[in-house]
Order: C-alpha cells, then sequence, then structure tokens
C-alpha cells in the first residue's frame, strides 16, 4: 500500500505541532505537512488541500468547543479522515470522538514511537485507539448524533458566529470580530436557527453545548 503524502496538523501549541511533525515524518518518510493554529485556519487549509490524507486534529483550538471541531470537520469533508490528538484522555471522550466519526484518538502523552505507529494505522484503513480504551461502548445518544448531523450543515462563517455565540458575544460584537455588518450577522443567526432546529440563540448554545468538553488541566490541550 502506498501511504499517505498530504497530512494537516491542527493544534495551537507550536511545540506539540513540532513534535507531531517528527512523528508524521517516522510514520510517513516524504509526507508533506501542512499546519494550522486555529479552527478558522484550518478551513481554509482544508479548502486549499481538499486531497489530504489525513487531519490530526486538536480538540481545544481557538473556535472549537469540545467535539464541534471535529463533527464541523467530517461534516463538510465526509471523504477526509480525522484523527484526535488530544490532552484529554478519559475513555469516555475517546469513544464519543469516534463516534462523531473519528478514524482514532491518541492521548498527547503519548511517546511518539506510539503515535507513529497510530498515524500508520489509521492511514491503512483502522479506527486506533490506545488498547485499554478500545473495549466498552459509551455511544452518543441519538440526540446528540441527530444535532451533529445539523452542525455539520453549517457554513463556515456561520460555524465561526455560532462559536463566537457560545461565548457570549452580542451580534455587534461578533460583526466587529468577523469585519461585517450587524445586519449579516443576524442574517447569519437566523440560518444557523434554522439549520439547527431550534428557536433562539440561546438554545443554539445550549445545543452546542452538549458537544463540549472540558480542556484539560495541562497547557497542551
Amino acid at each position: 500500500m502506498q501511504l499517505a503524502q498530504k497530512i494537516i496538523i491542527a493544534d495551537d501549541h507550536p511545540l506539540f505541532r513540532a513534535a507531531l511533525q517528527q512523528a508524521v515524518a517516522k510514520a510517513v518518510p516524504g509526507v508533506e505537512v501542512i499546519e494550522a493554529d486555529s479552527l478558522t485556519a484550518l478551513q481554509e487549509t482544508v479548502v486549499q488541500h481538499g486531497d489530504a490524507d489525513l487531519v490530526l486534529l486538536d480538540l481545544h483550538m481557538p473556535g472549537t468547543n469540545g467535539f464541534t471541531g471535529l463533527v464541523y470537520l467530517r461534516g463538510q469533508n465526509p471523504g477526509m479522515p480525522v484523527v484526535v490528538v488530544s490532552g484529554s484522555e478519559e475513555p469516555r471522550v475517546m469513544r464519543r470522538a469516534i463516534d462523531y466519526g473519528a478514524s482514532g484518538f491518541i492521548p498527547k502523552s503519548s511517546p511518539l514511537e506510539v503515535i507513529s505507529d497510530a498515524i500508520v494505522a489509521v492511514l491503512e484503513g483502522e479506527v486506533w485507539l490506545p488498547q485499554e480504551v478500545a473495549e466498552g461502548a459509551d455511544e452518543v445518544t441519538e440526540g446528540d448524533a441527530e444535532f451533529a448531523a445539523k452542525l455539520g450543515s453549517l457554513t463556515p462563517q456561520q460555524f465561526r458566529v455560532l462559536m463566537m455565540l457560545t461565548e457570549g458575544l452580542l451580534n455587534k460584537q461578533i460583526a466587529y470580530e468577523l469585519n461585517v455588518s450587524e445586519a449579516t450577522i443576524k442574517a447569519h443567526v437566523t440560518a444557523i436557527l434554522r439549520k439547527l432546529g431550534v428557536h433562539s440563540r440561546t438554545q443554539a448554545v445550549i445545543e452546542a453545548s452538549r458537544l463540549g468538553v472540558e480542556p484539560p488541566k495541562t497547557e497542551m490541550g
């Protein structure tokens, strides 16, 4: 089998991106690595590199809230495998990542050799979890799965607006951050509520919070 030649590393910590680059180079000699340090940067990278063979995704980058980044990416690019690489190491979190469409979950505490082996396994079509986590059921509820599917239908800009809503920002604050008019943000919010099947921004925020994951108590999440 010919291994992948293009892998996206999405993590906001430069030191960990460098460590992942080492693991990737060991797993796939001659690989092209593209880096992204936020969800916005990842969205742009995926558009430019739609032929990427794998995304290594941190759960706690700027612009994401737990599984929202994973769910969004899988909805927009269902053919692009995503492996979560995170400091969140609870078995429940790992299994839910798989339920939401991840092809693997690699704890950040893993040795580089283990990370390399996991990358090779996923590129060969396997779903990779730490051995002690692979067993055991903790599936997402039907409601979570349904909301995840709706979340994947949002456009990149609508997703950014939703994440800013979860941070408690007002329309005028979001408009300032995104350098658009307040009327544009109102239109985005209307579209978001319609796509998510909710009737208020508060309901949208509550729904999005269901996909949240408590950040790890380490610096590199």
